[in-house]
């Protein structure tokens, strides 16, 4: 695994997401926390939007960012939904992960940013979560 590869899905910048996701439900995902401006929810609906367009971008698949984009789509609203948003975020980051191993230096360009941007709201979700009471190893 390259750093870029780490700086996307955790073990670098930031906790490896599968552990920052690890035990997550539904109910604690969607508790908003006195004075926080996000649920984890809100924040893992975002980072699958912004991963999805990122990677869209960074393949060629898209051109750049819609002007009317709502960055801030929603939490899910059941658990069915929540569960399909946590399945998307590992696929994409698997996307992210294969793209990274030998990116094309506009997908290196991308994935950068989008390796800043995620780490930022991962560690976000991480602090979340500890102050929700959840613990992480080391």
């Amino acid at each position: 695994m390259n750093l870029l590869q780490a700086s996307l899905a955790g073990g670098a910048a930031f906790r490896d997401v599968t552990e920052l996701l690890a035990g997550l439900d539904f109910g604690a995902a969607t508790h908003l926390l006195p004075g926080a401006p996000h649920t984890v929810a809100e924040l893992l609906a975002h980072l699958r939007l912004t991963l999805r367009l990122s990677l869209d971008i960074a393949a060629g698949r898209a051109e750049g960012w819609p002007e009317d984009l709502d960055l801030w789509p929603g939490a899910p609203q059941d658990g069915a939904a929540f569960a399909g948003l946590l399945l998307d975020l590992r696929l994409l980051l698997a996307e992210a992960g294969a793209l990274a191993a030998d990116p094309s230096g506009q997908a290196r360009e991308v994935l950068t940013d989008l390796a800043v941007h995620n780490a930022y709201h991962w560690g976000q979700v991480a602090l979340l979560r500890r102050m929700d009471g959840a613990a992480f190893g080391g």
